[in-house]
């Protein structure tokens, strides 16, 4: 039997215009791109793709403690930049711990606790329809914008607050535009009068197909359709908006769905490998339903954003254009990260503007649903992103069983070949996605032999014995350069 695909995009590049086409452009020839070496410090200061920049950042921020004052990506120069402060004694020492990790350390003045202490002054003070503010580490000031309805005393109340945070805590600016969910009718996934987008498929926490899109379209309608025409084929199971974020899950009423773990640009399909979080100067793009495949840059983190609905918090906030239609839309980097789902903002892309990203991870650990495997798949099929049964090949992070093949990053167990053919030996694509467990023999406890090539920085996990390419069953790297 055939199902249905849920990732039509029709007409998506004529609606995102020049935009979209300059765009695919920079995101064509670069997809899977990776820097290495050099840098202005080869001593200290690595070059680094934006992905393992992430992952650094994270482990740095653990390191570092209360001397961790957030961090940006340099995209001119490809370095991690990590802000600290009152380093002096033991945080110095771990502060050249972290330059031998590879980032650049600078000194600054507001501490991460200093400035979440701004925020919440905002919040009690400036809770404003039309207002926004978030951490911006390039400045190490909170950045607050207020739209083109914040006027008169609204305005008064807004810089007043601000200004009593002190010069050196936080700026204000000015937006053209309107801040609003970006919602509306027309095209693309359709929910009584809404249309939205579709973010990222996704796997429910009971193995159904489902996918993610913005909490403000799950509570604007409970069933959706692939057209505007069409019989409902997805059902809202959870959506959150306003408050802790906005994001929503919904389940495909076809169990059998089939639900690659892909964007479909118009141009190129781009695998989604795994979920990240953002980074700010990291090159981001983003995919909606009108006005199709744009990109930009993140420009901050754990924003609070002031509806005319309602205040959402713990959003990003970046410089990509976006309009009504495209919310829900999927916000992913060139190597294949799942970063965020459109949420709201002003402006449009025409003019510009801020636009505002609810993160893919703090998503998927609210509703319990994991990124990819669209399941229901019988033997005989191969797909990208979904599971294969006895015998058959998985492609594209799908898993093989008992004797298939996995494929670009898939899982291979029970005897299963990867790739190479090589029974329980698995090589991990694009940045080492892949995992070989129990050495391709039987799972349990003490099985052995499983062995791992890691690419791109030591990505790889080998696990129950295996080996990464180093061999010896040792991770490729310190602990600082480890991740997953």
């Amino acid at each position: 039997m055939s199902h249905k695909r849920v990732t039509k995009r029709k007409a998506i590049i004529a609606a995102g215009g020049v935009a979209a086409l300059g765009a695919a452009a920079i995101l064509l020839p670069q997809a899977n791109a990776s820097q290495d070496g050099g840098s202005n410090n080869a001593a200290t200061v690595k070059t680094l793709k934006s992905g393992d920049a992430s992952d650094l950042a994270s482990q740095l921020a653990e390191l570092l403690g209360d001397a961790f004052a957030g961090s940006y990506y340099d995209s001119d120069d490809k370095q991690l930049v990590i802000n600290v402060v009152n380093v002096s004694g033991d945080e110095n020492n771990v502060v050249v711990q972290a330059e031998k990790a590879g980032a650049k350390v600078r000194e600054v003045e507001n501490s991460t606790a200093e400035l979440e202490a701004a925020a919440k002054t905002l919040k009690t003070k400036a809770t404003i329809p039309g207002t926004s503010w978030a951490v911006d580490p390039k400045t190490n000031k909170i950045l607050v914008t207020a739209d083109s309805t914040v006027t008169g005393a609204k305005w008064d109340q807004i810089d007043s607050t601000v200004k009593t945070l002190g010069s050196g805590m936080a700026t204000i600016k000015k937006s053209a535009g309107t801040l609003k969910p970006l919602v509306s009718g027309g095209d693309a996934i359709f929910g009584g009068d809404a249309r939205c987008s579709l973010g990222f498929n996704v796997t429910a926490g009971d193995g159904s197909p489902a996918f993610l899109t913005a909490g403000h379209c799950g509570v604007a309608a409970k069933e959706w359709a692939d057209s505007e025409t069409g019989q409902p084929i997805a059902t809202v199971d959870q959506a959150t908006f306003p408050g802790d974020g906005d994001f929503a899950l919904v389940k495909y009423d076809d169990p059998n769905t089939q639900a690659p773990s892909e964007v479909n640009t118009g141009q190129q399909t781009v695998a989604i490998s795994q979920a990240a979080d953002a980074t700010v100067g990291t090159q981001v793009f983003r995919m909606g339903s009108t006005t199709g495949l744009n990109d930009g840059q993140v420009l901050g983190l754990d924003a609070t954003v002031n509806y005319p609905e309602g205040t959402v918090t713990g959003l990003i906030q970046t410089d990509v254009c976006a309009e009504p239609g495209d919310s829900g839309g999927s916000l992913f980097t060139q190597d294949g990260q799942a970063i965020g789902l459109t949420s709201g903002g002003s402006g449009d892309c025409t003019v510009g503007g801020e636009t505002f990203f609810q993160p893919v991870t703090t998503a998927l650990a609210a509703v319990g649903a994991t990124l990819g495997d669209g399941g229901g798949v019988g033997a005989g099929d191969a797909v990208g992103g979904d599971e294969a049964g006895a015998g058959d090949q998985a492609a594209n992070g799908g898993q093989a069983a008992d004797g298939g093949q996995a494929a670009d990053g898939g899982q291979a167990a029970d005897g299963g070949q990867d790739q190479n053919g090589n029974g329980g030996e698995e090589q991990g694509a694009n940045a080492g996605q892949g995992e070989a467990v129990n050495g391709g023999q039987e799972q349990n406890q003490n099985g052995n032999g499983g062995e791992e090539q890691a690419a791109n920085a030591g990505q790889g996990e080998a696990v129950n014995g295996g080996q990464n390419q180093n061999g010896n069953g040792q991770e490729d790297g310190s602990g600082l350069n480890e991740s997953h």
